[in-house]
This record gives structure tokens, sequence and C-alpha cells, in this order.
């Protein structure tokens, strides 16, 4: 367990490896454990840091604001902070989202981005996430979590085949402060990065699987038009979190772009 002090609190990480940085970046109602197989397989190439966003996970809770925008300024402050000019990023839904807004805004921090089942358009979000952006519903679904819990279990094999989801879920689950539940994923759900990806100028990868329920899957598309050197894949077994459901062929895709050399990058789909 790693974290250092900032102005507004601590911020958690955990780091993992030796050798370049590269940063992992988790999505909504999750944590740095979302990363921890794909930590273990990146560390053998990277330094690998995964972190926490404020209001999850083991970061602090003591903020005012848990803004996409907010989180884009975490992470560089992070980067600052432990020297790192440049690096990798990888995300997760809404930290992929994070990811190409800090490419948009920093573009010489950000070597390449990977962005996983992540929305360019906050529209493309399911309905109930949607919902849960609302503050009276999220503090209501936040209050009485137990539900949301029981409501998992329930649905949870139409979201991801991974057994042990729900329970990582629920351990996140109870981590996430209030304000950060429902400001996240309703900044989440207004953003839109269609105007500013032409300006994205290194290489991308979109990881989008096509049973996905969580984000609409032809958000590729809109990555693919706006970043015309966007490279894409498109597994159509997996849904929201290729990571956990076909993690062998994910860590292929993912080593595949990490390593490839920025003029050898293929520029077309791999549908």
């Amino acid at each position: 367990m790693s974290s250092i002090v900032t102005q507004q609190g601590i911020l958690h990480y955990e780091v993992m490896g030796r050798g370049q940085p590269l940063l992992l970046l988790h999505g909504w109602l999750e944590s740095w454990r979302i990363w921890h197989d794909t930590m273990n397989h990146l560390s053998q190439f990277y330094r690998t840091y995964a972190l926490d966003f404020w209001g999850f996970g083991e970061s602090d809770t003591e903020r005012t604001a848990y803004r996409v925008d907010d989180f884009v300024e975490m992470v560089r402050y992070f980067m600052d902070h432990l020297g790192i000019r440049q690096a990798p990023i990888v995300g997760h839904s809404m930290g992929g989202t994070v990811a190409l807004a800090l490419a948009i805004r920093y573009p010489d921090k950000v070597e390449r981005t990977a962005v996983i089942g992540s929305p360019i358009v906050g529209t493309s979000l399911a309905w109930f996430l949607r919902l849960a952006g609302k503050p009276t519903i999220g503090r209501l679904i936040h209050r009485f979590s137990f539900l949301l819990k029981f409501g998992v279990q329930v649905v949870f094999p139409l979201i991801t085949p991974d057994p042990l989801w729900p329970e990582r879920l629920q351990q996140d689950l109870s981590q996430t402060d209030l304000v950060a539940f429902f400001e996240s994923i309703g900044s989440l759900h207004a953003v839109d990065l269609r105007p500013d990806l032409p300006k994205i100028k290194a290489p991308v990868l979109g990881i989008y699987g096509a049973r996905d329920p969580i984000v609409d899957p032809n958000q590729w598309l809109v990555l693919k038009q706006g970043v015309l050197h966007a490279q894409i894949e498109r597994p159509l077994t997996a849904g929201h979190f290729p990571m956990l459901e076909i993690p062998a062929s994910f860590n292929l895709m993912l080593q595949r772009f990490l390593t490839a050399e920025r003029d050898a990058l293929t520029l077309g789909d791999t549908e």
C-alpha cells in the first residue's frame, strides 16, 4: 500500500514491477483492485501504478468535487509528484474517459493510451447509470446499498460471467463516498469528448466488448471517427470487463499495443 499526501488529502495507489512507468485508472464504483490480475502480468515489463480516484478505494473522501475534470488533474498531479514525465495510460470505463481527457489537455504526459469500455459521449451509459447520477436517486441508492448489493447478486451474470466480480464490487462500494457516488457518474453522463478527439496525436487503443451492457459497445465507432489513427479491438465474447472475462486475450491485446513501435501501429480496425 502506497500513498502521497496532497492538499486535497491522501491519494492511494498500488505499485508493482520495475522499468518504464505505466498508469492504470479504474472505473465507476471500482478501485485499483480491478487491475490486480492485469498488474501481475504487466509488472513483468513495466513499473505499474494503479490509482484510486478521489472518493473511491482508499483515497481520501474529504473533497467537494469528484468530476471527470478533477480526476484528470489528480492524475496530472500524481505524475508530477512522482517525477513521471510521460507514460502510457490505461483506463477502464470512466478511467478511460479520464485518460482520453488527459491526452487532450496534457498531450506531453501521455505516451499512448488504451481505453476499455469507455464512454466517449456520456449518453452512451446504460439508463440505470444515468439515474444514479441524479443526486436524489444517488443518495437513495447509496443509503440503501444493501438493495444494490442484493441486485448485483441477482443480475451480475447479465453483466459479467466473472464469479468474483460481485464480491469485488461490494468491497469497492463500501469504500465509495456518497458524493463521489453520484457526482462522478453525473459528470461522466455530461461528457462529450467528440469535439476534442482530433487533438489526440498519441497512439490510441480502444477495447470494446461486443456484449457490454454498461456502455454502448458502438462507442468504438465514435472513438474511431474522432481519432482516425486509433486501433480498435472488439472481442465478441466479452462484455464490460474484458480484463476479468477474457484475461489472456485481453493481456495479449494490451501488451501488443504497448510494445508496438509508434510508427508501426496499424491504423485499421480489428473487428
